[in-house]
């Protein structure tokens, strides 16, 4: 097994790391002087002004599919497409980016924006697209992802209560959700709003997903949800009220009831982005460990002179470097056999990324003592948002339970048709947990 990247993986992840290091990491104390200036939710000029550089160098939409990934073509045009990464090749660009948190808009590669991209990009008809995909691609509006909801378990996106009802060429939308990231920005102009066409369908083609603009009537914003104390301006997390929304039929993407069908494309690459990104996370707060740990002394030696601080470093760089080859794996597993066949991977590495990031984010801040918890070195905000992981794209709960029922199905006594479909990752459960979207997922 070769693990040496390809000429192509090293010219992107290159070029990414060698424009972070240019033009995105000298520019950290602007951008948290501009975020922190005046109105909370704002346009950063900063962040614009990498962008417009980014753009022209063609460092721009590198999440965005193949072509030949599209699942919906509607005409030989190339006007909607990235570089043409695949996941493996987006991996490594993604890892550099999760470094410094503002990187990925740099390079218009923000969630949820990321992920409602290739829902209009696999999904959407030409008119969709011409409205909603190009102003997004061309980094112009943002957007949000309106699935999570405040009164039910949204683990399981089959309890969904957003009523989507027929009147005559209209939509009727009535519902409430939270956790809506992207609403506070004032570039946000659209939303892709799972809900309920068709409550009498079976389990899983009930939810349809729809196109609703921001300023439609109806749309409420009741409050901005904090994410430990940090407010994640100019981006935020919203709950919105959803009260008589009209909207017309023609914004329903794919069709009603295929709102699962939608969600399994987009929430696969979703939750490898935000694995790479947080070993990008987990390597930056690894380095930031070691400087202090030699900077310091303790007890009449360098404090990583000491064997609790020698442990703690070996274990963070084997867990950052088994956990690289799982996200890779599987991002390699989804270019070639698809995302149904890669689902056991997908949910290990949803699981262990996040929980590997926060141990060594914790005991990076050990080393730094006061310092660590407050927002000098970045530790405490980094752990906040690696925490929501756990929630966001699916608990980790759910992805457990989805690898531990693959893993009975292997070792089955007498194996039958259902536990060999669910040993390859080809049919859901019962419970449906395979299309669960788990809280927090317009994160996603």
């Amino acid at each position: 097994m070769d693990f040496e990247p390809t000429e192509r993986q090293t010219y992107w992840r290159d070029r990414v790391r060698d424009f972070i290091e240019q033009h995105v990491r000298p520019n950290n104390d602007v951008y948290k002087q501009q975020d922190a200036e005046g109105d909370r939710w704002k346009i950063i000029p900063i962040v614009e002004e990498k962008k417009k550089i980014a753009k022209e160098a063609g460092i721009w939409n590198l999440f965005m599919p193949p072509r030949n990934d599209s699942h919906h073509h509607v005409d030989d045009t190339f006007e909607f497409e990235g570089p043409g990464l695949t996941n493996l090749e987006y991996a490594l660009c993604a890892e550099e980016m999760g470094r410094v948190g503002w990187s990925s808009e740099v390079f218009n590669c923000s969630a949820p924006d990321t992920g409602n991209m290739e829902v209009f990009h696999r999904y959407g008809t030409r008119e969709q697209k011409e409205e909603w995909l190009g102003p997004l691609m061309n980094g112009e509006i943002r957007s949000a992802f309106l699935m999570t909801e405040p009164f039910t378990a949204s683990s399981d996106a089959t309890n969904i209560e957003t009523r989507m009802e027929r009147d005559g060429d209209d939509l009727v939308i009535n519902g409430r959700k939270w956790w809506s990231s992207g609403l506070g920005d004032p570039r946000c102009k659209v939303a892709i709003v799972m809900g309920k066409t068709d409550f009498g369908a079976k389990r899983h083609a009930q939810q349809s997903q729809v196109i609703v603009p921001v300023d439609a009537p109806g749309v409420n914003i009741l409050r901005h949800l904090p994410v430990f104390g940090y407010d994640d301006a100019p981006h935020g997390h919203m709950e919105v009220e959803l009260k008589d929304v009209r909207v017309p039929a023609s914004n329903v993407l794919l069709g009603e009831g295929r709102g699962f069908e939608i969600a399994q494309g987009r929430l696969g690459p979703g939750r490898i982005h935000h694995c790479m990104r947080t070993i990008g996370v987990a390597e930056e707060a690894l380095a930031k460990m070691c400087r202090r740990l030699q900077e310091r002394e303790a007890f009449g030696k360098p404090i990583y002179k000491h064997s609790v601080w020698e442990e703690r470093v070996a274990r963070a760089r084997i867990d950052i470097d088994m956990t690289r080859l799982l996200c890779l794996k599987a991002a390699d597993m989804m270019d070639k056999v698809g995302n149904k066949s890669a689902k056991q991977e997908i949910a290990m590495i949803k699981v262990q990324a996040p929980n590997m990031a926060l141990q060594i984010i914790d005991d990076a801040i050990q080393a730094h003592g006061g310092g660590g918890v407050s927002e000098d070195y970045g530790l405490a905000s980094a752990y906040a948002h690696q925490r929501t992981l756990r929630l966001a794209d699916g608990p980790d709960e759910v992805h457990s339970r989805s690898i531990a029922r693959m893993e009975f199905a292997k070792h089955m006594p007498n194996p039958g048709p259902t536990a060999n479909a669910m040993r390859d990752g080809k049919a859901p459960t019962s419970s449906g947990e395979s299309y669960s979207s788990g809280d927090m997922a317009a994160t996603r």
